[in-house]
């Protein structure tokens, strides 16, 4: 039985998830304690107990603690069971965060699987789906699986009522990815999408990713999903380079200017230009799991999170795995990944 106190680190829902999915491969069972602990509102809630219930439906798991606000959760494992699945969250809680749960297990799977999973696609807490779209499933499907997700419906916070479609081909075992140099620069990309809300706040946030990334107009575009999915909005820079595309977000919030979202976006968009980092903070959190499942892959990054650093210990409670990260530069770090 694997010990887990999830108030380590930044305390937060990733420590469970991690715990799930590692459990669900390994076939180790785990006790966890202090669930989100860090959190102001700590314990599970839907979002987090739904991937609980995803996991132990998958695996057929005997699960004792799985309700809302517990702090404390045992999940005992059987066998992976690919094939058909519809998961509701039943909120606007992330469906990026619960398929990431789900992910690891599946792609190592025997055979295929197809996940619907339904709650909020564009979450301010969590990567959005274009980021899954445009950066982490390309990476992964260059591992070996072959991962294909699909948008059937937005659904911002705090409304939800979104779905994702996940269609995944597993391998027998994963291949070693070398992201240490992004290489050249292909194209920088910008999109605000906004629903239910004035495309004003959608042209004041364009007109400074433009002005402050020096972008023309046909790199800086409004997507507007009208009134049926909000209101939302969101404001994106995809950077491509020779060796991947990095996918930066900022959302809109109430009593935050728009000038203020699109400046936060460009901000992240600078600090990674300005870098030699292939792979920006999110992403790096993201790969962590897969990475430790194929030793000899490497990345370089910006300087980590409290939230990788916490997800990287988690990991090696469940896997024998060596995870190095070394300083390289000011601010410039790689994660070596061995056995």
């Amino acid at each position: 039985m694997v010990e887990i106190d999830g108030s380590i680190g930044e305390g937060g829902g990733q420590v469970l998830r991690t715990s799930l999915s590692l459990s669900m491969l390994t076939g180790k069972p785990f006790r966890i304690r202090n669930i989100r602990a860090g959190r102001r509102k700590p314990g599970l809630l839907r979002q987090h107990l739904t991937a609980v219930t995803a996991s132990a439906e998958i695996c057929s798991a005997k699960i004792k603690g799985a309700e809302i606000g517990s702090s404390t959760l045992k999940f005992t494992p059987d066998k992976v069971r690919p094939g058909d699945y519809i998961f509701s969250i039943g909120s606007a809680g992330s469906t990026s965060l619960v398929l990431q749960t789900l992910l690891p297990a599946l792609i190592l799977a025997d055979s295929p699987s197809t996940l619907v999973i339904e709650g909020g696609t564009h979450n301010p807490m969590a990567p959005p789906f274009d980021f899954l779209q445009h950066s982490f499933m390309p990476l992964i499907s260059r591992m070996g699986p072959q991962v294909n997700a699909i948008l059937d419906r937005p659904g911002f916070y705090p409304a939800g009522g979104g779905r994702i479609r996940v269609n995944i081909s597993p391998v027998a075992e994963l291949a070693p990815l070398n992201l240490i140099k992004r290489g050249g620069l292909r194209s920088i990309q910008a999109q605000v999408v906004i629903s239910g809300l004035d495309q004003q706040i959608a042209k004041r946030e364009i007109k400074v990713i433009r002005e402050q990334l020096e972008l023309d107009r046909d790199h800086a575009v409004m997507r507007d999903l009208g009134t049926e999915y909000g209101p939302g909005n969101l404001a994106l820079v995809n950077v491509a380079s020779d060796a991947l595309t990095v996918v930066l977000c900022s959302f809109g919030e109430k009593n935050t200017r728009a000038e203020t979202v699109a400046a936060g976006v460009c901000a992240q968009a600078k600090a990674y230009l300005r870098s030699d980092a292939a792979v920006d903070r999110c992403l790096a959190d993201q790969l962590l799991i897969p990475f430790s499942l194929s030793p000899g892959s490497r990345f370089s990054t910006l300087d980590p999170s409290s939230h990788t650093l916490t997800n990287a210990a988690v990991i090696k409670s469940f896997l024998d795995v060596d995870i190095r990260y070394v300083e390289i530069s000011d601010g410039l770090f790689e994660f070596h990944f061995g056995s």
